[in-house]
């Protein structure tokens, strides 16, 4: 199970948000590749890095700082703004190794279809989950679309991996919707990623429990505990 630290970049620092509200937001440094640098040093071999400045305006916008980030060493993982095919491919060229297209992908399948056709292995469908809904554009709107059957539909689709965030426990502290995480797992054959609540270390025990049984468990992004210094990266690799 891989362990993804997060960082967030909002005009051009390291922030988290509470619940994705944008005016829930607090920063953590001026530099968002000093983090990078520390996750690196510690072990990490991913990063899971999220424009929301992208996700806000619809297109990606703080590219050069993910290319500083990549050119670390680091494994990247992008989302943010990922509305269109060249925007797909800019981010590519700045070393992102897997990109999560989240909003588009509910708007349009057949986009979905064409990113599975060129680019299979860079793409992740990114699920982000308000009351079992799915909800866009940096998660403001949320639509009428089930978490669980627009899962369904992209695996079908030939998606081969998904994010899937539960929005009211990101960033509260208060741990992971364990029960939502796991019926998704149950719901879908490809890997999932999970997101969202991650507090302290026993809430990583609890997901590398999880993954013995839930083979598609691939992997946990985790944000706002390492940054509240609950735990560091070392640790829960170490676990």
């Amino acid at each position: 199970m891989t362990i993804y630290p997060a960082i967030d970049i909002k005009h051009g620092t390291c922030v988290r948000l509470t619940q994705g509200l944008e005016d829930q937001e607090t920063e953590y440094y001026d530099d968002p590749v000093e983090p990078a640098r520390i996750f690196k040093a510690a072990g990490a071999e991913w990063v899971h890095v999220v424009d929301l400045d992208g996700a806000f305006s619809g297109e990606p916008i703080n590219l050069g700082i993910v290319k500083q980030i990549a050119a670390l060493g680091l494994k990247v993982e992008f989302g943010g703004g990922i509305r269109e095919l060249d925007d797909f491919a800019r981010v590519l060229d700045a070393g992102v190794s897997r990109i999560v297209v989240g909003t588009r992908a509910c708007q349009d399948r057949s986009f979905v279809e064409e990113l599975v056709r060129r680019w299979p292995d860079n793409l992740a469908i990114g699920i982000d989950a308000r009351a079992g809904k799915v909800a866009v554009r940096g998660w403001v709107e949320v639509t009428d679309t089930p978490a669980i059957g627009f899962a369904q539909t992209v695996a079908n689709m030939g998606v081969q991996k998904i994010i899937y965030t539960d929005i009211s426990t990101d960033g509260m502290m208060v741990g992971p919707n364990f029960d939502g995480q796991l019926e998704m797992l149950n719901s879908v054959d490809i890997d999932v990623i999970a997101s969202g609540g991650v507090s302290d270390l026993h809430d990583v025990v609890t997901y590398k429990e999880i993954a013995k049984t839930n083979k598609n468990l691939e992997g946990v992004i985790v944000g706002k505990a390492l940054y509240e210094k609950k735990f560091t990266v070392e640790q829960a690799l170490g676990v």
